[in-house]
């Protein structure tokens, strides 16, 4: 089952139109499901129009950050094509600043469901005692910050619906094998900025070839039924499973060496593993298509890319 890596962009020998066509489609591809986000919480075309105006701004005085002050604002009016007005406008405006720091609560439970201290011989999360030496709640906490309370922590994992506290035993258990906050958009939301925008940035990168490389690969199928579908979930799960379970130890492992050999800990990885399915598109039976998606290209057979 070969697999294979988005294809670099080629800038030598290839047309103006050429270029601007396919990074106008790529554009396209994004847009759809940002706009259905947009849509379905009742996010406005003219709120997202100035965020982007932002956001362009933003990057564009990111790109030259050893450019002097004083011509900013030609700089990013001439890189982004807003108005001089306008970008001193947004010069101006306390625009938030892209955050990377993960909520406290994600490691929490990464450390929960993996450290050998707080797992049960057949290797599945503990439940802890809330107070005392380790293995315990207020120890695991500990472990991941001093600047917020353990009973704070707590309180945070149970509105998540991620964490039971028997308050008659002292004893708290994890209510699921996965960090999805139960009943909370604002904890999603922030899961879909960090892991979508890091993979994008990914891709990004080794488009447009910065001189990053970062590992970018898929697995490609069609023609499945529903039923094949639900066989391969649990296959899915079980090897997102193991590489998180071989994963976060070693990282925590090379965090500590760092900090020992007194190594500038400067950087951040994100790794990750998505699936996505959905009907595949009919080209036979143009009123199978769903709106605004069209293909010309003629039915082929199953492939795996």
């Amino acid at each position: 089952m070969p697999l294979s890596s988005p294809p670099h962009t080629e800038n030598a020998g290839s047309g103006a139109l050429l270029q601007n066509d396919a990074l106008a489609r790529t554009i396209s591809r994004l847009l759809f499901p940002l706009v259905r986000l947009c849509l379905s919480n009742g996010c406005t075309f003219a709120v997202v129009e100035e965020l982007l105006k932002e956001a362009f701004v933003q990057v564009a005085n990111e790109l030259q950050p050893e450019a002097p002050l004083h011509g900013a604002v030609s700089r990013i009016s001439t890189a982004t094509g807003l108005n001089r007005r306008e970008v001193t406008r947004l010069i101006a405006a306390d625009v938030p600043v892209r955050t990377t720091k993960p909520p406290l609560a994600t490691e929490i439970f990464a450390r929960w469901t993996t450290e050998q201290d707080y797992l049960d011989k057949d290797g599945l999360p503990s439940a802890l005692k809330r107070q005392g030496p380790s293995p315990s709640f207020e120890a695991l906490a500990r472990s991941v910050t001093l600047d917020v309370h353990p009973r704070s922590m707590l309180a945070e994992l149970v509105r998540l619906g991620l964490v039971n506290h028997d308050e008659e035993q002292d004893v708290v258990s994890l209510t699921r094998n996965e960090f999805v906050p139960s009943g909370d958009s604002r904890h999603m939301l922030d899961l879909l900025a960090a892991n979508v925008g890091d993979h994008l940035d990914a891709s990004v990168a080794n488009v447009i070839r910065d001189g990053s490389s970062h590992l970018e690969q898929a697995v490609f199928a069609d023609e499945l039924s529903s039923e094949s579908i639900e066989a391969l979930r649990p296959l899915l799960k079980a090897q997102w499973q193991t590489l998180r379970d071989a994963m976060v130890p070693a990282i925590l492992a090379l965090i500590e060496a760092d900090k020992n050999d007194g190594r500038t800990q400067d950087q951040r990885m994100r790794i990750g593993l998505y699936t996505y399915n959905e009907r595949a598109l009919n080209t036979e039976n143009p009123a199978s298509k769903p709106t605004g998606r069209v293909r010309s290209n003629s039915r082929q057979r199953s492939k795996l890319k």
